[in-house]
């Protein structure tokens, strides 16, 4: 198989590019879990009000469901 494909497995250069134009950058806008998107938002507004640094938050869960993404809204 020593044919270019037009489709690839493999990561190819600029991929990651793609994945992060498409993640949100802001709190509001991501979709569903609005449970934990409510609990983040009290959390961040009090420690911002207090002027003091976020307690360490443990995400935790099989892949694909948003922690990452939840991680980089936080940071």
């Amino acid at each position: 198989m020593d044919k270019e494909r037009l489709i690839n497995p493999d990561v190819q250069a600029g991929d990651d590019r793609v994945d992060y134009t498409l993640r949100p950058k802001l709190l509001d806008e991501i979709t569903g879990q609005d449970q934990i998107r409510e609990n983040l938002a009290i959390l961040l507004s009090a420690a911002k009000l207090r002027k003091e640094p976020l307690d360490h938050i443990l995400f935790y869960g099989p892949p694909g469901l948003g922690k990452t993404t939840l991680a980089h809204v936080m940071a």
